[in-house]
């Protein structure tokens, strides 16, 4: 399902799935949000934080969903056309721990386009 999924999103059916992962108080997610509302206001934007903070400072920045945990961040990448976080999001165990090996292998994995900032 997420190939055709992604197959009719580019036809222009869909709106653009981003996935902004972030963790701490969520000051980098809730930038990366507003940034790409700005650019693709049509975009479904979800903020999946490593905690309850990061993922309602997301939410305010103007993301459409969010969620909180390993589970959301396995699942929401799986078929988004990109990904936004730190980099930290590819390594198991960063973020204070935060970010678990499923994590970062779901994110290092996917086939989505990664904007990491460092």
């Amino acid at each position: 399902m997420p190939d055709s999924a992604r197959r009719v999103r580019k036809k222009g059916v869909l709106p653009v799935k981003i996935v902004v992962i972030d963790g701490q108080g969520g000051r980098l997610g809730c930038l990366l949000v507003e940034a790409a509302r700005a650019r693709l206001p049509q975009a479904q934007i979800y903020a999946i934080g490593t905690n309850t903070a990061a993922t309602a400072a997301m939410l305010k920045s103007g993301a459409s969903f969010g969620a909180t945990g390993e589970n959301p961040v396995v699942r929401n990448v799986m078929d988004a056309d990109g990904v936004l976080g730190p980099v930290g999001i590819l390594v198991a165990n960063a973020i204070l721990g935060e970010v678990t090996p499923a994590m970062a292998e779901a994110v290092g994995s996917c086939q989505a386009k990664k904007f990491l900032v460092p």
